[in-house]
């Protein structure tokens, strides 16, 4: 198995467009600190890759990974599908962007394609461009492709709904269920057959099920949601009112953070989805020696990761 990462930062990107704030000043006067929405892509077969999430960055995020790249054939594309993690903005706006292809494979858990479909219209606005393929998923592992030796498989992680969707489709949580009852935000465990290799992908994390603790044990790599550094950061940062955990974000510092549940894993950890606000953004920020004193660090953009 074979992945890219495409992108590491949250929604907006590094710098966002309408932001001053520390990490976005240093992003525009230093360009190698720029990050592009988080994303990921995975080889599925010798011929066909699979994105994770369509971001808004994705056409340029495909033009800055060669293996993406069509060929030899004028209209012919190794991008073979979309995988999605949630219905959010941040990870679907992308999908129009591939409206020139014949066919759009896309791979999402039920209450992602309701809200596409039923709120965004998105079925409604592309099926006049390109075919639109859903494979719905869920917790049983099943192939990225046919004849892959790829697995892919859904693990619930939240029950938060994008805006556009809080009154819409999908069936919510009921009273006194886990915030992570309804497959609204997922992550991904993929599996390689062949290798054994294993890696899971949590770009947003609210909750740590133990479903989810049993798939980190058994991965060999963990991609995971560093969206802020403490619980604090957004209401400090003065762009909210809530806390990281309110905005369903799983903060990386603290007694509870995920960097204090990652350390005492055996495999490797990379964060990724970091706000404009994270200090990590920052390469010469303090925070990434302390990480890195715990075997942890931060996922660089065009890293490939083998397993």
């Amino acid at each position: 198995m074979l992945l890219q990462v495409l992108g590491t930062a949250a929604g907006g990107g590094v710098p966002q467009w309408n932001c001053a704030c520390p990490g976005c000043s240093g992003a525009r006067a230093h360009p190698a600190r720029r990050r592009s929405h988080a994303s990921l892509a995975v080889r599925a077969d010798d011929e066909h890759w699979y994105l994770v999430n369509a971001t808004p960055d994705l056409a340029a995020q495909i033009e800055d990974t060669p293996a993406l790249h069509p060929g030899p054939q004028r209209r012919r594309t190794p991008v073979a599908g979309l995988v999605l993690t949630d219905a959010e903005l941040d990870h679907t706006l992308g999908i129009a962007r591939l409206r020139e292809a014949d066919r759009i494979e896309l791979l999402a858990t039920a209450p992602v394609r309701a809200a596409l479909g039923d709120r965004a219209h998105l079925d409604d606005l592309l099926t006049p461009y390109a075919e639109l393929v859903w494979r719905e998923l869920g917790s049983r592992p099943m192939p990225l492709c046919d004849g892959s030796d790829v697995e892919i498989s859904a693990l619930p992680v939240s029950g938060k709904r994008p805006r556009y969707a809080v009154n819409g489709s999908g069936t919510a949580a009921g009273p006194g269920a886990p915030p992570h009852a309804d497959p609204w935000v997922i992550a991904l465990r993929l599996h390689d057959r062949r290798t054994g290799g294993t890696v899971v992908y949590a770009p947003a994390l609210a909750a740590w099920p133990d479903a989810f603790q049993e798939a980190l044990v058994g991965a060999d790599c963990v991609l995971i949601d560093g969206t802020f550094w403490d619980d604090e950061e957004p209401r400090r940062s003065g762009f909210s009112s809530r806390t990281a955990t309110g905005m369903g974000h799983l903060p990386i510092d603290g007694p509870d953070g995920t960097a204090t549940r990652l350390a005492p894993l055996a495999t490797r950890c990379f964060y990724t989805h970091l706000n404009n606000t994270n200090p990590l953004v920052d390469p010469d920020a303090p925070q990434h020696k302390r990480l890195a004193e715990m075997g942890l660090a931060v996922a660089a953009e065009g890293m490939e990761i083998a397993l």
